[in-house]
C-alpha cells in the first residue's frame, strides 16, 4: 500500500504546483497619497531617523559631487536634503512622484530648504519621466511594492541610467515589524532579487545596517 501511495502523493503535489498561480508582479497596495498633510506626519515623523538612517543610506550609495540621483517615489522629500548635499551644487536630485499634490509639496520644500539642485518631476504610474541616459543612481525607498507590472517597469528603467548606473531598493522585510505597512503589503527580499534578475539586473551590494528593511543595490547586466 505504501508503494502505491508514493506515486499518488507525487502526482497530487505536481497537480497542486501546476495549478498554483504565478507570482504577481503588481503592486501589493493601491491607495491615495493626495492627503499631503497626513503623509508628512508619517514620512517625516522625527522618530523615523533612528531606524531609517538616511545619512548612512546616502553614504552607502557612494554618491559623488556632480552626480544625478533619482529619488523614485520621493513622497514628501524625506531623503531630498541628504541627496542634495551629496551631489552638491553641480549635481541634481530628481524627486519623482506620480501624485501631483506631492510634487507641489516637493517644490515648496526645495524652496524652503534652499535645495536648488532638487528638481521635482511629475511621473506617470508606468513611467518615471526621467531624462534618458542621465541618471547615476535610482533610489527606490518603500516604493517598490507600490509598482504595477514591475518587470516591464524595471526593464524600462534601464534606459534612463548612465552606463555605470545603479538602482537601489530599500523596502520592508516581510515579517511583523513595529513600523511600516501591514505584512500583506510587503514583498520578501528574495522576490525582489528574483524580479530584478528577471529584469536583467544583478545584485552588486547589500548593506545590512537597516533594522526593518533590506537594502539592495543592483546594476544592469
Amino acid at each position: 500500500m505504501r508503494l502505491l501511495l508514493i506515486p499518488l502523493i507525487a502526482f497530487l503535489v505536481g497537480v497542486a504546483a501546476a495549478e498554483a498561480p504565478p507570482p504577481s508582479h503588481d503592486a501589493t497596495s493601491h491607495h491615495s497619497f493626495a492627503d499631503v498633510d497626513h503623509w508628512v506626519s508619517v514620512f517625516d515623523d522625527p522618530a523615523r531617523d533612528a531606524w531609517q538612517k538616511p545619512a548612512a543610506v546616502v553614504r552607502a550609495l557612494e554618491i559623488g559631487r556632480g552626480m544625478t540621483v533619482a529619488d523614485l517615489g520621493a513622497g514628501t522629500g524625506y531623503f531630498s536634503r541628504y541627496l542634495a548635499a551629496a551631489v552638491g551644487r553641480s549635481g541634481s536630485v530628481l524627486a519623482v512622484d506620480p501624485e501631483p499634490n506631492m510634487v507641489a509639496y516637493l517644490r515648496a520644500r526645495a524652496e524652503r530648504e534652499h535645495t536648488d539642485n532638487v528638481v521635482p518631476i511629475l511621473a506617470s504610474a508606468d513611467n518615471p519621466r526621467l531624462p534618458v541616459g542621465s541618471v547615476d543612481v535610482v533610489l527606490i525607498v518603500d516604493t517598490y511594492h507600490h509598482l504595477d507590472d514591475r518587470l516591464t517597469y524595471l526593464r524600462g528603467l534601464q534606459r534612463f541610467l548612465r552606463s555605470h548606473g545603479r538602482v537601489a531598493v530599500i523596502d520592508w522585510h516581510k515579517r511583523e515589524l513595529p513600523v511600516g505597512p501591514p505584512r500583506e503589503h510587503k514583498l520578501a527580499r528574495e522576490q525582489v532579487v528574483e524580479e530584478m534578475t528577471a529584469a536583467s539586473y544583478r545584485l552588486v551590494a547589500e548593506p545590512d545596517f537597516l533594522p526593518y528593511q533590506y537594502f539592495l543595490i543592483f546594476a544592469p547586466r
